[in-house]
């Protein structure tokens, strides 16, 4: 029988490595995963407690959960399933992270190495905030977003639902990103970008 009372990851490859890393780091009793089939690579020794998304998982063996994917529309979706069984959503926070007392979280969040999240940064749920980005004061990151590697968002930036900031771009003070947005990696963006669109380049551009 599985320890209710232990925690399981959903997700068991690639991006969730780096989330059970940060787990393991906080001391996070994770014991369990759940992917579609059993994992033939588990580096982390932990074990395999089903198919979330089958009807014959058993909802009743565990009440805690930690997300470990990394596609932003899944991530939502697995979030909202979680949710409506009425179990727990943790934030896995990595311990080098900085982060002010004056910012503020919703649940499902991933904070990774070396991030800095700066005085009334306002965060969703079910973001990840990627290693080494920097938030600046009084941005939000509505629920979804997934801020990459390196990424620089100055003061007051909103990013919204399902958003992607890709690797070591810069966002201008103040801009607004649209739901569903794709930043390509090394981009500086000057001007707000409307919903699911996808702009690149220095200064950013609409590509699609």
């Amino acid at each position: 029988m599985p320890d209710k009372n232990s925690i399981a990851i959903i997700g068991y490859s690639g991006h969730s490595f780096v989330v059970l890393d940060a787990a393991k780091q906080m001391n996070l009793d994770v014991k369990y995963y759940c992917e579609r089939n059993q994992a033939t690579f588990n580096p982390f020794e932990i074990n395999y407690l089903g198919d979330e998304g089958s009807d014959s998982f058993d909802w009743n063996s565990i009440d805690q959960f930690i997300l470990g994917i990394g596609d932003n529309k899944i991530r939502q979706k697995v979030a909202d399933l979680i949710l409506s069984k009425k179990k727990i959503l943790l934030n896995v926070v990595h311990p080098s992270s900085v982060i002010s007392n004056y910012a503020t979280f919703g649940v499902g969040n991933f904070v990774a190495a070396n991030v800095t999240i700066n005085a009334l940064a306002k965060i969703g749920n079910n973001c990840i905030l990627n290693t080494g980005c920097i938030i600046e004061h009084e941005c939000v990151i509505e629920s979804g977003a997934h801020i990459a590697p390196g990424a620089v968002l100055a003061g007051n930036v909103f990013v919204g639902e399902n958003s992607f900031i890709g690797a070591n771009s810069v966002v201008k003070q103040g801009v607004k990103i649209g739901n569903g947005v794709t930043v390509g990696a090394g981009s500086v963006v000057i001007k707000d970008i409307p919903d699911n669109e996808i702009w690149a380049g220095n200064p950013a551009k609409k590509l699609k």
